[in-house]
């Protein structure tokens, strides 16, 4: 059962209100049906039926978000779908969404899939970086010029523009490459 999942039963009319004590459950998992034999406060057993169905809260987006859109607490909403509903791919905690970048287009009021999101780019392709070498206490710097784009922490190849060398670095910070030996 996923995390932020609930059961939603439905009891068939003229069922007791309360009881006791749920003496048996048989259920079909593909449809949601059940039966169940239940004690009354009298000591009676009765049958009843109806439905359960799996509900999970899952973050939608409240606006459609275009790729390029950094996601905040103020796109995002929370709807309830029936587990049936929602892909094994669909983001189903807010969290996970907060400060992500989209890569394509999410519609308003829709399940976001983990495919349409990554981690925001620091660094884009033929943007001007700053290449940074550390080394204990020696810290050089020089400007380059991004290959490719990367992620925070990714390997990205630049070309440093003081000496025409390409190098490989790993994006530390928007716009900032760290290399090393």
């Amino acid at each position: 059962m996923p995390a932020r999942g609930r059961f939603d039963i439905s009891i068939q009319p003229g069922a007791p209100e309360k009881a006791v004590l749920i003496s048996a459950w048989w259920m079909d998992n593909s449809t949601g049906r059940y039966i169940a034999n239940v004690v009354t406060h009298s000591g009676d057993t009765r049958r009843i039926s109806g439905m359960a169905t799996l509900t999970v809260s899952v973050p939608v987006p409240l606006r459609r978000m275009m790729p390029g859109d950094i996601i905040d607490e103020a796109d995002l909403g929370v709807i309830d779908l029936p587990a049936a509903r929602i892909g094994a791919y669909a983001v189903t905690d807010p969290t996970d969404l907060l400060g992500m970048q989209v890569r394509s287009l999410l519609t308003e009021g829709r399940p976001v899939m983990t495919q349409s999101v990554m981690e925001p780019l620091v660094v884009n392709r033929g943007d001007l970086v700053t290449i940074r070498y550390l080394d204990g206490a020696l810290e050089l710097s020089s400007p380059g010029r991004a290959l490719a784009n990367a992620h925070r922490g990714q390997d990205v190849r630049i070309v440093n523009l003081v000496s025409n060398a390409t190098v490989s670095g790993i994006a530390s910070a928007d716009g900032i490459v760290e290399v090393s030996r």
